[in-house]
């Protein structure tokens, strides 16, 4: 879990080139060594040497745009040695057992939905919590959906508010560009895991590249949602430092056990790697369990 930091240089306006194992940005030497991600917007250009050294330190490329909201990642083609086999065995993952890895997603989200009620102090999260504990093999029941509706209306307070996709109302955009940044690293996690980001679990689109990571995600969100709830009313994604503090998300503590989103997310996909080759019988899904004060700490 070496690399942790996010480069971000959305604002910067020319070309990015490589130089001695380290990219120059704004004429500085950036090292690579402990870079997980680079957020860059439209107004600059990346050499061909540059990609190379991105790839050479498995650094994440993320594009943005003009409002600042990722539209494009890159990943370095992976080196993980049994990227073969664990594409072979996702591809043949028998039904029953998407069904449970799915179950094991979602009962993880609301769990992790319901613990964000609690910190504002809606009883709706027992709720939550009741419907977690009822949630079966493939969700049937789309008890996530039931699950999400309330907790949306309770989550902000607003009865009117929509969790809308794409949406660019002040709330909405705030999520979709934590959810963006948040995916990013999701794909990065299942590309060093050897899986295929394409194979997924429950989420099916001939279209999507990312079908495994748009599974994969939904027990961080929780913690992105957290984060934007402290940033309203006032702040919005023209202010450089929420967008600052939506992709230091992942760098907050995913439960009380000092494991950190990041960490979280990579394990989760190792898991999954281990999960679809028959080496664990079920897969291990954290929830977020973060208290809102911990995260000004």
């Amino acid at each position: 879990m070496r690399s942790r930091q996010v480069i971000d240089v959305l604002d910067y306006q020319g070309q990015i080139t490589a130089a001695r194992g380290g990219l120059v940005i704004r004429d500085q030497r950036v090292p690579l060594e402990d870079v997980a991600v680079l957020l860059v917007g439209n107004h600059a250009s990346i050499s061909g040497g540059a990609l190379s050294l991105l790839a050479k330190y498995d650094v994440t490329l993320l594009n943005c745009d003009w409002r600042g909201v990722p539209n494009f990642v890159g990943n370095p083609w992976g080196s993980n040695s049994r990227i073969a086999t664990r594409h072979r065995a996702q591809a043949d993952l028998s039904l029953p057992k998407q069904k449970s890895s799915w179950q094991a997603l979602v009962r993880a989200k609301i769990l992790g939905q319901a613990f964000n009620l609690e910190q504002v102090g809606s009883s709706a999260a027992t709720r939550l919590r009741l419907l977690a504990s009822k949630v079966r093999s493939g969700d049937p029941d789309n008890l996530e959906g039931q699950a999400a509706r309330l907790y949306w209306t309770e989550f902000f307070e607003d009865e009117q508010f929509r969790r809308v996709p794409g949406a660019e109302d002040h709330c909405n955009a705030m999520l979709n560009y934590g959810y963006a940044v948040l995916r990013g690293f999701v794909i990065r996690g299942i590309c060093e895991a050897g899986l295929s980001p394409t194979l997924g679990l429950w989420h099916r689109n001939r279209s999507n590249p990312f079908c495994l990571a748009d599974d994969l995600i939904e027990p961080f969100r929780p913690a992105v949602d957290a984060t934007v709830h402290r940033l309203l009313p006032s702040d919005g994604l023209e202010d450089r430092s929420v967008k600052h503090e939506l992709v230091n998300v992942t760098n907050l503590p995913m439960q009380g056990t000092g494991e950190t989103v990041l960490t979280g997310i990579y394990t989760l996909a190792q898991d999954l790697a281990l999960f679809v080759e028959g080496e664990k019988i079920r897969l291990s899904v954290p929830d977020w369990q973060t208290p809102f004060a911990s995260e000004d700490g």
